[in-house]
Protein backbone atom coordinates (compact mmCIF):
# COMPACT_ATOMS: atom_id res chain seq x y z
CA UNK A 1 0.00 0.00 0.00
CA UNK A 2 3.05 2.60 0.92
CA UNK A 3 4.20 1.96 -2.90
CA UNK A 4 1.08 1.99 -4.47
CA UNK A 5 0.50 5.47 -2.57
CA UNK A 6 4.20 6.65 -3.63
CA UNK A 7 3.28 5.94 -6.74
CA UNK A 8 -0.05 7.65 -7.00
CA UNK A 9 1.65 10.86 -5.59
CA UNK A 10 4.20 10.61 -8.24
CA UNK A 11 1.82 10.47 -10.68
CA UNK A 12 0.36 13.53 -9.41
CA UNK A 13 3.37 15.46 -9.33
CA UNK A 14 4.22 14.56 -12.76
CA UNK A 15 0.93 15.89 -14.15
CA UNK A 16 1.55 19.11 -11.32
CA UNK A 17 5.01 19.69 -13.40
CA UNK A 18 3.82 19.04 -16.81
CA UNK A 19 1.42 21.68 -16.58
CA UNK A 20 3.46 24.48 -14.90
CA UNK A 21 4.93 27.16 -16.93
CA UNK A 22 7.67 28.21 -17.33
CA UNK A 23 10.42 27.86 -14.84
CA UNK A 24 13.89 26.89 -15.78
CA UNK A 25 14.26 24.15 -13.19
CA UNK A 26 12.56 21.11 -15.55
CA UNK A 27 15.62 21.04 -17.16
CA UNK A 28 17.29 19.18 -14.48
CA UNK A 29 14.96 18.54 -11.57
CA UNK A 30 13.59 14.74 -11.36
CA UNK A 31 9.95 14.51 -11.69
CA UNK A 32 9.71 12.02 -8.84
CA UNK A 33 11.69 15.37 -6.65
CA UNK A 34 11.74 14.17 -3.14
CA UNK A 35 10.50 10.60 -4.34
CA UNK A 36 12.74 7.55 -4.54
CA UNK A 37 12.77 6.25 -8.41
CA UNK A 38 13.00 2.94 -6.57
CA UNK A 39 10.15 3.30 -4.76
CA UNK A 40 8.26 4.20 -7.70
CA UNK A 41 9.72 1.11 -9.88
CA UNK A 42 8.75 -1.35 -7.48
CA UNK A 43 6.48 -3.30 -9.39
CA UNK A 44 5.74 -4.04 -13.41
CA UNK A 45 2.07 -2.48 -12.40
CA UNK A 46 4.05 0.92 -11.15
CA UNK A 47 6.25 0.77 -14.39
CA UNK A 48 3.00 0.58 -16.68
CA UNK A 49 1.14 3.66 -14.50
CA UNK A 50 4.71 5.62 -15.32
CA UNK A 51 4.58 4.54 -19.68
CA UNK A 52 0.88 5.38 -19.24
CA UNK A 53 1.44 9.53 -18.57
CA UNK A 54 4.07 9.46 -20.92
CA UNK A 55 1.11 8.16 -23.27
CA UNK A 56 -0.90 11.09 -21.56
CA UNK A 57 1.96 13.56 -22.31
CA UNK A 58 1.38 13.36 -25.61
CA UNK A 59 -1.31 15.63 -25.81
CA UNK A 60 -1.49 17.86 -22.49
CA UNK A 61 -1.39 21.64 -21.99
CA UNK A 62 1.83 22.94 -21.67
CA UNK A 63 3.07 26.23 -20.18
CA UNK A 64 -0.32 27.02 -19.73
CA UNK A 65 -0.26 27.93 -23.47
CA UNK A 66 -3.22 27.44 -25.95
CA UNK A 67 -0.41 26.82 -28.84
CA UNK A 68 1.01 24.46 -27.00
CA UNK A 69 -1.32 21.27 -27.50
CA UNK A 70 1.47 18.32 -26.86
CA UNK A 71 2.86 16.47 -30.23
CA UNK A 72 -0.29 18.16 -32.22
CA UNK A 73 1.54 22.01 -31.84
CA UNK A 74 4.39 20.77 -32.58
CA UNK A 75 3.06 18.69 -35.86
CA UNK A 76 1.98 22.19 -36.96
CA UNK A 77 5.40 24.08 -36.17
CA UNK A 78 7.30 21.74 -38.05
CA UNK A 79 4.35 21.99 -41.22
CA UNK A 80 4.32 25.68 -40.52
CA UNK A 81 7.51 26.04 -40.94
CA UNK A 82 7.43 23.96 -44.94
CA UNK A 83 6.38 25.02 -48.13
CA UNK A 84 3.07 23.09 -48.56
CA UNK A 85 1.21 24.40 -45.40
CA UNK A 86 -0.29 27.72 -46.34
CA UNK A 87 -1.92 30.09 -43.62
CA UNK A 88 -4.72 31.83 -45.72
CA UNK A 89 -4.99 34.85 -42.68
CA UNK A 90 -3.82 36.24 -39.65
CA UNK A 91 -6.67 35.08 -37.47
CA UNK A 92 -5.91 35.01 -33.57
CA UNK A 93 -2.17 34.79 -34.94
CA UNK A 94 -1.55 30.98 -33.11
CA UNK A 95 1.76 29.82 -34.98
CA UNK A 96 1.86 32.21 -37.25
CA UNK A 97 5.57 33.60 -36.04
CA UNK A 98 6.42 29.69 -37.20
CA UNK A 99 4.83 30.35 -40.34
CA UNK A 100 7.71 33.45 -40.10
CA UNK A 101 10.11 31.56 -39.03
CA UNK A 102 10.45 33.99 -36.13
CA UNK A 103 10.14 31.63 -33.43
CA UNK A 104 13.38 29.07 -33.33
CA UNK A 105 15.80 32.07 -34.71
CA UNK A 106 14.85 33.65 -31.07
CA UNK A 107 16.30 31.87 -27.58
CA UNK A 108 14.29 33.39 -25.86
CA UNK A 109 10.85 32.54 -27.56
CA UNK A 110 8.80 30.18 -25.61
CA UNK A 111 7.74 28.22 -28.42
CA UNK A 112 11.52 27.94 -29.50
CA UNK A 113 11.70 26.49 -25.95
CA UNK A 114 8.35 24.40 -26.26
CA UNK A 115 10.04 21.35 -27.96
CA UNK A 116 13.11 21.56 -25.89
CA UNK A 117 11.07 21.41 -22.71
CA UNK A 118 8.32 18.91 -23.81
CA UNK A 119 10.64 15.73 -25.19
CA UNK A 120 13.40 16.29 -22.44
CA UNK A 121 10.73 15.67 -19.87
CA UNK A 122 9.50 12.61 -22.19
CA UNK A 123 13.15 11.38 -21.91
CA UNK A 124 13.50 12.01 -17.90
CA UNK A 125 10.30 9.69 -17.46
CA UNK A 126 11.35 7.18 -19.89
CA UNK A 127 15.20 7.30 -18.22
CA UNK A 128 13.29 6.04 -14.64
CA UNK A 129 11.38 3.00 -16.49
CA UNK A 130 14.47 2.01 -17.89
CA UNK A 131 16.26 2.18 -15.06
CA UNK A 132 14.17 0.41 -12.96
CA UNK A 133 12.79 -2.19 -14.88
CA UNK A 134 15.21 -4.72 -14.19
CA UNK A 135 14.96 -4.51 -10.18
CA UNK A 136 11.32 -4.30 -10.23
CA UNK A 137 9.15 -7.25 -9.09
CA UNK A 138 5.87 -9.13 -11.13
CA UNK A 139 5.38 -10.37 -14.59
CA UNK A 140 8.04 -10.25 -16.81
CA UNK A 141 6.41 -9.60 -19.74
CA UNK A 142 4.58 -6.58 -18.60
CA UNK A 143 7.90 -5.36 -17.43
CA UNK A 144 8.99 -6.14 -21.11
CA UNK A 145 6.34 -4.34 -22.32
CA UNK A 146 6.78 -1.63 -20.13
CA UNK A 147 10.78 -1.12 -20.87
CA UNK A 148 10.36 -1.47 -24.32
CA UNK A 149 7.64 1.44 -24.67
CA UNK A 150 10.04 3.30 -22.76
CA UNK A 151 13.16 2.45 -24.34
CA UNK A 152 10.89 3.65 -27.88
CA UNK A 153 9.76 6.90 -26.56
CA UNK A 154 13.80 8.01 -25.59
CA UNK A 155 14.89 7.23 -28.82
CA UNK A 156 12.11 9.01 -30.51
CA UNK A 157 11.99 11.94 -28.15
CA UNK A 158 15.85 12.07 -28.77
CA UNK A 159 15.05 11.71 -32.53
CA UNK A 160 12.93 14.22 -33.11
CA UNK A 161 15.04 17.07 -31.18
CA UNK A 162 18.46 16.45 -32.58
CA UNK A 163 16.67 17.07 -36.06
CA UNK A 164 15.20 20.20 -34.56
CA UNK A 165 18.81 21.38 -32.52
CA UNK A 166 21.35 19.97 -33.98
CA UNK A 167 22.43 20.26 -37.51
CA UNK A 168 21.21 17.80 -40.38
CA UNK A 169 23.05 13.76 -40.13
CA UNK A 170 25.41 14.06 -43.26
CA UNK A 171 25.64 9.85 -44.60
CA UNK A 172 29.27 9.15 -45.48
CA UNK A 173 31.05 11.91 -42.62
CA UNK A 174 31.51 11.71 -38.88
CA UNK A 175 28.95 13.77 -37.88
CA UNK A 176 31.14 15.13 -35.56
CA UNK A 177 28.62 18.38 -35.29
CA UNK A 178 26.84 19.38 -31.92
CA UNK A 179 23.60 17.77 -31.79
CA UNK A 180 22.23 17.67 -28.31
CA UNK A 181 22.72 16.32 -24.95
CA UNK A 182 21.96 12.64 -24.23
CA UNK A 183 20.59 11.82 -21.14
CA UNK A 184 20.33 8.41 -20.03
CA UNK A 185 19.52 8.37 -16.47
CA UNK A 186 16.98 10.80 -14.48
CA UNK A 187 19.42 12.64 -12.65
CA UNK A 188 19.80 16.67 -12.73
CA UNK A 189 23.42 17.07 -13.54
CA UNK A 190 24.52 19.50 -16.36
CA UNK A 191 25.09 17.97 -19.80
CA UNK A 192 27.08 19.00 -22.69
CA UNK A 193 25.81 18.35 -26.29
CA UNK A 194 26.87 15.34 -27.73
CA UNK A 195 27.73 14.73 -31.40
CA UNK A 196 25.00 14.36 -33.74
CA UNK A 197 26.62 10.94 -34.74
CA UNK A 198 26.45 9.56 -30.87
CA UNK A 199 23.14 11.03 -30.47
CA UNK A 200 21.72 8.49 -33.86
CA UNK A 201 24.32 5.77 -32.42
CA UNK A 202 22.20 6.01 -29.19
CA UNK A 203 18.69 6.09 -30.87
CA UNK A 204 19.59 2.86 -33.21
CA UNK A 205 20.73 1.04 -29.80
CA UNK A 206 17.37 2.20 -27.40
CA UNK A 207 15.38 0.58 -30.82
CA UNK A 208 16.92 -1.97 -31.41
CA UNK A 209 16.20 -2.76 -27.78
CA UNK A 210 13.07 -1.90 -28.16
CA UNK A 211 12.11 -3.77 -30.69
CA UNK A 212 13.58 -7.16 -28.60
CA UNK A 213 11.48 -6.11 -25.22
CA UNK A 214 8.85 -5.75 -27.56
CA UNK A 215 8.36 -8.70 -29.41
CA UNK A 216 5.95 -10.86 -27.47
CA UNK A 217 3.44 -7.31 -26.40
CA UNK A 218 0.15 -7.14 -27.70
CA UNK A 219 -1.26 -3.13 -27.04
CA UNK A 220 -4.56 -2.37 -26.04
CA UNK A 221 -4.84 0.48 -28.11
CA UNK A 222 -2.88 2.57 -30.76
CA UNK A 223 -1.81 5.20 -28.17
CA UNK A 224 0.60 2.48 -26.84
CA UNK A 225 3.59 1.14 -28.67
CA UNK A 226 4.34 -2.04 -29.92
CA UNK A 227 6.96 -3.60 -32.06
CA UNK A 228 5.71 -3.17 -35.35
CA UNK A 229 5.98 1.00 -34.43
CA UNK A 230 9.25 0.60 -33.30
CA UNK A 231 10.40 -0.99 -36.33
CA UNK A 232 8.65 1.94 -38.19
CA UNK A 233 10.76 4.44 -36.30
CA UNK A 234 14.04 2.70 -37.31
CA UNK A 235 13.06 2.95 -40.54
CA UNK A 236 12.25 6.60 -40.28
CA UNK A 237 15.68 6.90 -38.58
CA UNK A 238 17.47 5.10 -41.08
CA UNK A 239 15.85 6.89 -43.80
CA UNK A 240 17.57 10.47 -42.23
CA UNK A 241 20.62 8.64 -41.86
CA UNK A 242 21.06 7.96 -45.33
CA UNK A 243 20.97 4.15 -44.32
CA UNK A 244 18.45 2.89 -47.26
CA UNK A 245 18.92 -1.04 -46.51
CA UNK A 246 17.83 -0.60 -43.18
CA UNK A 247 15.16 1.97 -44.09
CA UNK A 248 13.48 -0.41 -46.79
CA UNK A 249 14.03 -3.90 -44.18
CA UNK A 250 12.15 -2.49 -41.52
CA UNK A 251 9.56 0.00 -43.40
CA UNK A 252 8.65 -3.35 -44.87
CA UNK A 253 8.55 -5.39 -41.97
CA UNK A 254 6.49 -2.49 -40.26
CA UNK A 255 3.67 -2.78 -42.72
CA UNK A 256 2.92 -6.76 -41.66
CA UNK A 257 -1.01 -6.53 -40.08
CA UNK A 258 -1.93 -3.15 -41.54
CA UNK A 259 -3.93 -2.55 -44.36
CA UNK A 260 -3.94 0.77 -46.36
CA UNK A 261 -7.75 2.53 -46.30
CA UNK A 262 -9.43 2.08 -49.28
CA UNK A 263 -11.03 5.55 -50.96
CA UNK A 264 -14.01 6.18 -49.16
CA UNK A 265 -12.36 5.87 -45.83
CA UNK A 266 -10.30 8.06 -47.14
CA UNK A 267 -12.49 10.62 -47.75
CA UNK A 268 -14.73 9.80 -45.04
CA UNK A 269 -13.36 8.81 -41.92
CA UNK A 270 -9.30 9.81 -42.29
CA UNK A 271 -8.97 11.28 -38.63
CA UNK A 272 -9.61 7.84 -36.68
CA UNK A 273 -6.81 5.68 -35.06
CA UNK A 274 -9.09 2.62 -35.12
CA UNK A 275 -8.49 2.18 -38.98
CA UNK A 276 -6.77 -0.36 -40.15
CA UNK A 277 -3.93 2.18 -41.62
CA UNK A 278 -3.01 3.92 -38.42
CA UNK A 279 0.15 2.71 -36.36
CA UNK A 280 0.28 4.97 -33.88
CA UNK A 281 -1.72 8.54 -32.83
CA UNK A 282 -3.15 9.55 -29.61
CA UNK A 283 -7.50 9.09 -29.18
CA UNK A 284 -8.78 12.16 -27.34
CA UNK A 285 -11.73 11.32 -24.92
CA UNK A 286 -14.10 14.16 -24.22
CA UNK A 287 -13.11 14.28 -20.62
CA UNK A 288 -9.11 14.28 -21.74
CA UNK A 289 -9.97 17.53 -24.37
CA UNK A 290 -7.56 20.39 -25.08
CA UNK A 291 -10.54 22.57 -26.28
CA UNK A 292 -9.20 25.04 -28.13
CA UNK A 293 -5.75 23.73 -27.26
CA UNK A 294 -6.75 20.42 -29.52
CA UNK A 295 -4.40 19.29 -32.71
CA UNK A 296 -8.28 19.66 -34.59
CA UNK A 297 -8.67 23.54 -33.01
CA UNK A 298 -6.29 24.36 -35.43
CA UNK A 299 -5.82 21.76 -38.52
CA UNK A 300 -9.64 20.63 -38.77
CA UNK A 301 -11.52 22.04 -41.31
CA UNK A 302 -14.82 22.22 -39.43
CA UNK A 303 -14.52 23.37 -36.12
CA UNK A 304 -15.79 26.94 -34.94
CA UNK A 305 -12.09 28.24 -33.48
CA UNK A 306 -11.44 31.71 -34.30
CA UNK A 307 -8.09 30.06 -35.83
CA UNK A 308 -9.94 28.30 -37.87
CA UNK A 309 -12.89 30.53 -39.04
CA UNK A 310 -9.91 33.18 -39.76
CA UNK A 311 -7.30 30.74 -41.04
CA UNK A 312 -8.23 27.84 -42.78
CA UNK A 313 -5.43 25.93 -43.03
CA UNK A 314 -4.29 25.45 -47.36
CA UNK A 315 -2.50 23.05 -49.31
CA UNK A 316 0.17 25.15 -51.68
CA UNK A 317 -1.67 25.37 -55.08
CA UNK A 318 1.13 24.58 -57.40
CA UNK A 319 1.83 21.29 -55.24
CA UNK A 320 -2.25 20.48 -55.48
CA UNK A 321 -2.62 20.88 -58.83
CA UNK A 322 0.32 17.72 -59.38
CA UNK A 323 -2.33 15.47 -58.13
CA UNK A 324 -4.04 13.51 -60.18
CA UNK A 325 -8.32 14.27 -60.26
CA UNK A 326 -8.53 10.33 -60.43
CA UNK A 327 -6.12 10.60 -56.93
CA UNK A 328 -8.59 10.36 -53.69
CA UNK A 329 -5.63 12.93 -52.27
CA UNK A 330 -7.22 15.51 -54.80
CA UNK A 331 -10.47 15.72 -53.18
CA UNK A 332 -9.48 16.66 -49.54
CA UNK A 333 -9.15 19.72 -50.77
CA UNK A 334 -10.66 22.04 -52.52
CA UNK A 335 -9.45 24.52 -55.01
CA UNK A 336 -12.33 26.58 -54.73
CA UNK A 337 -12.40 26.75 -51.00
CA UNK A 338 -16.30 26.22 -51.10
CA UNK A 339 -16.13 22.78 -49.38
CA UNK A 340 -19.78 21.71 -50.79
CA UNK A 341 -18.22 17.77 -51.14
CA UNK A 342 -18.09 17.06 -47.06
CA UNK A 343 -18.18 13.61 -46.10
CA UNK A 344 -21.76 13.21 -44.38
CA UNK A 345 -22.37 14.18 -41.11
CA UNK A 346 -19.83 17.87 -41.83
CA UNK A 347 -21.18 20.88 -41.84
CA UNK A 348 -19.47 24.48 -42.11
CA UNK A 349 -21.41 27.14 -40.63
CA UNK A 350 -21.81 30.32 -42.27
CA UNK A 351 -18.96 32.29 -40.19
CA UNK A 352 -16.17 29.70 -41.49
CA UNK A 353 -13.80 31.55 -44.00
CA UNK A 354 -13.76 29.97 -47.59
CA UNK A 355 -10.37 30.23 -49.14
CA UNK A 356 -8.86 28.16 -52.12
CA UNK A 357 -7.46 25.43 -51.33
CA UNK A 358 -8.29 24.66 -47.70
CA UNK A 359 -7.58 21.30 -46.83
CA UNK A 360 -10.40 19.27 -45.52
CA UNK A 361 -8.65 16.34 -44.95
CA UNK A 362 -9.11 16.99 -40.91
CA UNK A 363 -12.63 16.84 -39.73
CA UNK A 364 -12.73 17.64 -35.54
CA UNK A 365 -15.89 15.55 -34.06
CA UNK A 366 -18.32 18.99 -34.64
CA UNK A 367 -18.45 22.35 -35.17
CA UNK A 368 -18.37 22.68 -31.31
CA UNK A 369 -15.82 19.77 -30.23
CA UNK A 370 -12.23 20.20 -31.35
CA UNK A 371 -11.59 16.66 -30.83
CA UNK A 372 -9.91 14.40 -32.99
CA UNK A 373 -7.17 11.65 -33.24
CA UNK A 374 -3.84 12.54 -33.93
CA UNK A 375 -1.76 10.92 -36.13
CA UNK A 376 1.64 10.14 -35.49
CA UNK A 377 2.64 6.71 -37.82
CA UNK A 378 0.79 5.41 -40.39
CA UNK A 379 1.58 2.60 -42.67
CA UNK A 380 1.31 4.81 -45.97
CA UNK A 381 4.64 6.65 -44.70
CA UNK A 382 6.15 2.97 -44.13
CA UNK A 383 4.90 1.99 -48.07
CA UNK A 384 6.93 5.74 -48.98
CA UNK A 385 9.94 4.89 -47.19
CA UNK A 386 10.40 1.57 -48.29
CA UNK A 387 10.00 2.63 -51.65
CA UNK A 388 12.34 6.06 -51.94
CA UNK A 389 15.00 3.81 -50.04
CA UNK A 390 14.54 1.56 -52.95
CA UNK A 391 14.96 3.77 -55.75
CA UNK A 392 17.77 5.44 -54.01
CA UNK A 393 19.65 1.95 -53.91
CA UNK A 394 18.73 1.54 -57.80
CA UNK A 395 16.65 -1.54 -57.09
CA UNK A 396 14.30 -3.29 -59.41
CA UNK A 397 11.41 -3.66 -57.16
CA UNK A 398 11.58 0.19 -56.18
CA UNK A 399 8.82 1.17 -58.43
CA UNK A 400 6.61 -1.71 -57.71
CA UNK A 401 6.96 -0.72 -53.95
CA UNK A 402 5.34 2.59 -55.02
CA UNK A 403 2.44 0.92 -57.00
CA UNK A 404 1.71 -0.49 -53.58
CA UNK A 405 0.87 2.35 -52.25
CA UNK A 406 -0.03 4.99 -55.14
CA UNK A 407 -2.84 2.20 -56.64
CA UNK A 408 -5.10 2.46 -53.84
CA UNK A 409 -4.99 5.76 -53.41
CA UNK A 410 -5.99 6.47 -57.26
CA UNK A 411 -6.78 3.45 -59.41
CA UNK A 412 -5.70 5.29 -62.64
CA UNK A 413 -2.07 4.88 -61.20
CA UNK A 414 0.22 2.73 -62.94
CA UNK A 415 3.60 1.08 -62.63
CA UNK A 416 6.24 3.87 -62.83
CA UNK A 417 8.71 3.76 -65.78
CA UNK A 418 10.48 6.51 -63.98
CA UNK A 419 14.06 4.70 -63.13
CA UNK A 420 17.48 6.60 -60.89
CA UNK A 421 16.50 10.19 -59.87
CA UNK A 422 13.18 10.73 -61.67
CA UNK A 423 11.63 7.94 -59.74
CA UNK A 424 12.83 9.03 -56.61
CA UNK A 425 11.00 12.01 -57.61
CA UNK A 426 8.14 10.97 -58.13
CA UNK A 427 7.90 9.02 -54.31
CA UNK A 428 9.06 12.29 -53.04
CA UNK A 429 6.06 14.19 -54.64
CA UNK A 430 3.71 11.48 -53.68
CA UNK A 431 5.11 11.49 -50.03
CA UNK A 432 4.28 15.29 -50.00
CA UNK A 433 0.59 14.63 -51.24
CA UNK A 434 0.17 11.97 -48.82
CA UNK A 435 1.77 13.40 -45.19
CA UNK A 436 0.55 16.99 -45.75
CA UNK A 437 -0.17 18.50 -41.99
CA UNK A 438 1.52 15.90 -40.59
CA UNK A 439 4.14 17.45 -39.17
CA UNK A 440 7.16 15.89 -42.04
CA UNK A 441 8.04 18.83 -44.34
CA UNK A 442 10.57 21.04 -41.99
CA UNK A 443 12.23 17.35 -41.50
CA UNK A 444 12.23 16.34 -44.77
CA UNK A 445 13.63 19.77 -46.33
CA UNK A 446 16.54 19.60 -43.39
CA UNK A 447 17.48 15.78 -44.23
CA UNK A 448 17.60 16.01 -48.22
CA UNK A 449 19.52 19.31 -47.87
CA UNK A 450 16.64 21.42 -49.86
CA UNK A 451 15.98 25.19 -49.90
CA UNK A 452 12.79 26.59 -48.73
CA UNK A 453 11.18 27.80 -51.36
CA UNK A 454 7.38 29.33 -50.94
CA UNK A 455 7.77 30.95 -54.56
CA UNK A 456 4.73 30.79 -57.38
CA UNK A 457 2.01 29.34 -54.87
CA UNK A 458 -0.49 31.18 -52.75
CA UNK A 459 1.22 31.68 -49.85
CA UNK A 460 0.56 35.62 -48.64
CA UNK A 461 3.41 38.43 -49.16
CA UNK A 462 2.01 40.01 -45.61
CA UNK A 463 1.65 36.91 -43.67
CA UNK A 464 4.43 34.70 -45.24
CA UNK A 465 7.38 37.28 -44.77
CA UNK A 466 10.22 34.66 -45.96
CA UNK A 467 9.60 33.07 -48.88
CA UNK A 468 13.32 31.60 -49.26
CA UNK A 469 15.83 29.78 -47.54
CA UNK A 470 18.67 28.39 -48.65
CA UNK A 471 20.39 25.08 -47.46
CA UNK A 472 22.98 25.71 -45.20
CA UNK A 473 21.69 29.03 -43.50
CA UNK A 474 22.02 28.65 -39.88
CA UNK A 475 18.17 28.61 -39.56
CA UNK A 476 17.31 25.43 -40.21
CA UNK A 477 19.19 24.63 -36.76
CA UNK A 478 16.87 25.73 -33.86
CA UNK A 479 18.66 27.97 -31.14
CA UNK A 480 19.36 26.19 -28.09
CA UNK A 481 16.62 28.14 -25.48
CA UNK A 482 18.10 30.56 -23.46
CA UNK A 483 16.41 29.18 -20.78
CA UNK A 484 18.35 25.90 -21.15
CA UNK A 485 21.54 27.97 -21.80
CA UNK A 486 20.79 29.47 -18.12
CA UNK A 487 20.31 26.42 -16.22
CA UNK A 488 22.78 24.59 -18.21
CA UNK A 489 26.11 26.06 -18.27
CA UNK A 490 27.66 23.43 -20.23
CA UNK A 491 25.61 23.70 -23.46
CA UNK A 492 26.63 25.34 -26.65
CA UNK A 493 24.45 27.96 -28.85
CA UNK A 494 24.07 27.11 -32.09
CA UNK A 495 25.37 30.09 -34.72
CA UNK A 496 23.13 32.79 -35.05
Amino acid sequence: MKTINKLIVLILMFTSVVFSSCDKEYLDELPTEDISAVSATETADNLLAIVNGIHRSLYLTYQGSQGKGGIGAMMIQNDALGEDYVMTGAANGWFNNAYKWNDHTNANDSDDLFPYRTYYRIIRNANIVINGADGATGDEALKNAAKGQALFYRAWAHFQMVQLYGKRYEAGTENAQLGIPIRLTAGSGPLARNTVEEVYTQVNQDLDDAIVALGEYSRINKSHIDRSVAQGLKARVALVQGNYLVAAEYAEMAQEGYTLMNADDYFNNFSDYGSDEWMWGSHIVEDHTLFFANYGAFISRNYSSSNIRGNPKAINSTLYNTIPSTDVRSTIFDPSGDHLNLPTGVSLLPTHGLRPYTSQKFLAVGTGDSRMDVPYMRVSEMYLIEAEAKARLGAADAASALLDMAIVRDPSYTLSTNTGTALVDEILLQRRWELWGEGFRFYDLKRMNLPLDRNGANHIQALTIVFDVPVGDNRWQWLIPQDALDANPLLVQNPL
